[in-house]
């Protein structure tokens, strides 16, 4: 008979304690801990099902590990693939979180249809099969080896997976999932990191990629213990507002590729549809000239954009100047607006500044700076920017325009997209052609040269 201990779990985090305790010593989180039943499986109790394609597992040099076998695995998403590194790595274990709602299972469900050539097996827990039917034939079906298992089990699942053998695995989600070995309820700090092991094992056994659907917690964290995070190769996160038709894809974590790409998808009713080019919807279409916005060409990974930044300065109401910003740090816009005030002169401290980055995204790249610059003394002089300038430059504490990366690849896209002036950093201008580009392209190296050119 096997042994059973009782154990206390974080719910939030996922400590481990001998006792109760009130307040979390990892996570400072109150009444969070709860007591769960742990039982050690029997020595006979059959562990993961063995699949014909399990590999041996002894020492090789890793100058004659193969690598020919585990070629990526292409996606038909392209902007999965991207965010991924370039493809499917076989047997990696992929973590995919988000906030209810946001569009995980019907991207998920996209991937699993569309895959051609490859079994796929999509686990759901929360669905009935009639219920995916109804949602794939909305999507559209192109590939006649999708499998669908509503099972929550996780033995019942290794016995499917022994007899279909299947290429890439979907599981919907980790938190419905409950082993035998470990007597807790589902969703509990322990099964999630049994049953996140036990595929774990699988992925890395049989060379079979698995796709892990994750819920998150009220404060945006993946739901769980910390250690899930840990195991897998990959985390994705989907972003967006459920009252606006944009989703953005963001890895946290690629053990096999870039952690800076970005992903965008626009939700409508036959599904999720790639955006190619992010920088049309970023940009609002607009009949007549306003104050206050100017277009920065930014870098997301390896992908140009062009992102409309928005500013609005006025006289402070109540007293003291109020700072907002959706989408950019608001300490780098409070560094940017000292800047402003004491190197170039403009009187900004007793106004009120809020700044935007439209399309509801959220910049890090400090090549905005100079478009943030200009949008702020455009809307502070009330004079508009031509629609057809951009920036690219980042700001420094003495007021001069640094230089930039991938300054070509910015140009480039402001080219393409018909911009007719673009400004730039003095101190890009080594190693770049600039009679390669039919775009007007003006060096400076001081906000007031910026100021001088675009409003006299």
């Amino acid at each position: 008979m096997a042994k059973t201990r009782t154990t206390y779990f974080c719910q939030n985090c996922g400590a481990q304690s001998g006792k109760w305790i009130g307040r979390c010593p990892s996570c400072n989180e109150w009444n969070t801990y709860v007591e769960e039943v742990v039982s050690k499986g029997d020595a006979k109790t059959p562990g993961i099902v063995s699949t014909s394609k399990q590999r041996a597992s002894k020492p090789q040099l890793i100058s004659e590990i193969n690598l020919s076998e585990h070629h990526r695995i292409s996606v038909y998403d392209k902007e999965l693939s991207r965010v991924l590194g370039g493809g499917l790595v076989p047997g990696s274990l992929i973590l995919f979180g988000g906030e209810p709602g946001i569009g995980k299972s019907t991207l998920m469900l996209q991937v699993a249809v569309n895959m051609k050539n490859l079994k796929v097996l999509y686990v759901s827990g929360e669905e009935s099969e009639q219920q995916i039917r109804m949602r794939a034939e909305r999507i559209g079906m192109n590939n006649p080896q999708c499998y669908i298992l509503t099972e929550t089990s996780t033995q019942n699942i290794f016995k499917q997976i022994e007899i279909l053998e299947p290429n890439l695995l979907i599981i919907d989600s980790i938190q419905t999932l409950h082993s035998a070995h470990i007597e807790s309820s589902p969703g509990s700090v322990s099964q999630i990191r049994e049953c996140a092991s036990e595929l774990m094992r699988y992925a890395k056994e049989s060379g079979t990629a698995v796709f892990l659907i994750g819920h998150i917690t009220k404060d945006g964290s993946l739901a769980g213990p910390k250690v899930l995070e840990h195991m897998v190769d990959t985390v994705l996160q989907f972003e967006g507002d459920r009252n606006h038709v944009y989703r953005l894809l963001r890895t946290t974590k690629n053990r096999f590729g870039s952690t800076n790409e970005l992903g965008i998808y626009e939700m409508q009713g036959s599904g999720l549809r790639e955006v190619s080019n992010p920088s049309e919807i970023l940009i609002t279409a607009r009949e007549e000239l306003v104050s206050g916005v100017a277009i920065a060409a930014t870098m997301e990974g390896l992908r140009p954009m062009l992102i409309e930044t928005q500013a609005l300065v006025s006289t402070a109401a109540y007293g003291t100047p109020q700072r907002s910003s959706t989408g950019f740090d608001l300490r780098r816009l409070a560094m940017l607006l000292a800047v402003l005030e004491k190197r170039c002169g403009f009187r900004l401290g007793i106004k009120d500044v809020f700044l935007n980055i439209a399309g509801g995204i959220k910049v890090e790249d400090p090549g905005i700076d100079l478009a943030l610059v200009c949008a702020v003394l455009s809307s502070n002089e009330d004079m508009p920017i031509s629609p057809k300038t951009c920036f690219a430059g980042e700001v420094g504490l003495s007021g001069e325009i640094r230089p930039v990366n991938r300054i070509d690849q910015r140009i480039s896209e402001a080219e393409k997209l018909g911009f007719e002036h673009i400004f730039i950093s003095k101190y890009n201008k080594k190693g770049l052609d600039l009679k390669t580009y039919s775009i007007k392209i003006t060096l400076v190296g001081k906000i007031e040269e910026v100021f001088s050119l675009l409003f006299g």
